[in-house]
C-alpha cells in the first residue's frame, strides 16, 4: 500500500530534509516515527528536498508499507513519535503510481521578509529582516522579467546538481501585511537556492541598488557572479505542491498557509 503525507515543519532545528549522519535531517525523524507505526523500516520520498533552516507548510511525502493501519494511525500515531518541530497534517492512500517528486506538476514557495527599523524577536528564524526602505513597485516590475521558461543559471548555487538549468516560472507575486512582505513563487521545479537568489535580486532592486532592467540582464547573462547575495534560509517556506488529478483531494493547497 502506498500512502502520501502532507507534513509541516519548522526548519531551524534541523539540518534540512535529507537524511544526515547525525540523524538531524527531517527525513530521519519522520522515517523513525513512521517505522514505529508500521512495525518495519520505512523509506520516504519527498516533493522538495529543503535546505537547512527552510520551513514547510505543505511538504508532500510518499512511502510504501505492508502494515494495515487506519489513516488516523498514520496521522496521529506518527505525530506521537515526532519532535515538536515536525507534524503530519494529512494522510491519504494513493495509487501505486503516485510519486511525490516526479509526479509534481508545480511547486509553490513563499518567502517572508520583516520590514522595519528594528528586528522583532518573535520572527527570529521565521523571516528575514530588511530595515532599509523597499520600492515594491520596482520589485513587481523587475519580477515580471523572470516569468516564463528560462535558463536560470544566474540564480542557481554552485552545488546545484540539476541536469538542466531551464525552469518555467509561472507566478511571482509580492504582497505585504502589517510590515511583513510575502513573495510567492510558483514553478514546475526550482534549482538549488533559486528562490533565495531570486529574492536577493529583488531586494537589491527594491533598495535602489540596481535598476529594474538589471534583473533581466542578470537572467540573460546566466552568470551567478553578477547576481545579488543569497537570502537567508529562515525566510523560505515550501507552501504547497500540485499534482493535478493524481492528488486524491483534488484541491491545492492541501493545507492553508497560516500567514
Amino acid at each position: 500500500m502506498r500512502l502520501a503525507l502532507t507534513i509541516a515543519y519548522e526548519g531551524g532545528a534541523f539540518h534540512g530534509w535529507q537524511t544526515q549522519p547525525d540523524g538531524r535531517g527531517i527525513q530521519d525523524v519522520l522515517e523513525a516515527a513512521l517505522a514505529q507505526v508500521a512495525g518495519h523500516p520505512v523509506a520516504t520520498i519527498c516533493a522538495g528536498r529543503t535546505d537547512a533552516g527552510v520551513h514547510a507548510v505543505a511538504q508532500v511525502v510518499h512511502f510504501d508499507s505492508m502494515a494495515a493501519r487506519p489513516l488516523t494511525a498514520w496521522l496521529r500515531g506518527t505525530n506521537a513519535h515526532l519532535p515538536a518541530g515536525v507534524a503530519v497534517q494529512r494522510a491519504i492512500q494513493v495509487d501505486d503510481g503516485f510519486h511525490a517528486r516526479y509526479g509534481a506538476l508545480r511547486r509553490h514557495y513563499r518567502y517572508l521578509i520583516l520590514r522595519g527599523s528594528v528586528r522583532h524577536p518573535l520572527w527570529h528564524h521565521r523571516a528575514a529582516w530588511v530595515h532599509q526602505p523597499l520600492d515594491l513597485a520596482a520589485m513587481h516590475e523587475a519580477g515580471a522579467l523572470l516569468l516564463g521558461e528560462h535558463d536560470f543559471s544566474a540564480f542557481r548555487s554552485s552545488q546545484c546538481q540539476a541536469r538542466s538549468p531551464v525552469r518555467r516560472l509561472e507566478r511571482l507575486a509580492i504582497g505585504e501585511r502589517d510590515g511583513l512582505l510575502m513573495i510567492d513563487v510558483c514553478a514546475n521545479a526550482f534549482l538549488h537556492h533559486m528562490v533565495r537568489n531570486l529574492v536577493g535580486a529583488l531586494v537589491w532592486v527594491g533598495m535602489g541598488r540596481r535598476p529594474v532592467g538589471w534583473l533581466g540582464e542578470v537572467l540573460a547573462s546566466r552568470d551567478r557572479r553578477l547576481a545579488a547575495p543569497t537570502m537567508a534560509a529562515q525566510g523560505l517556506y515550501l507552501s504547497g505542491v500540485e499534482y493535478g488529478d493524481a492528488w486524491p483531494t483534488g484541491t491545492w493547497p492541501p493545507i492553508p498557509v497560516p500567514f
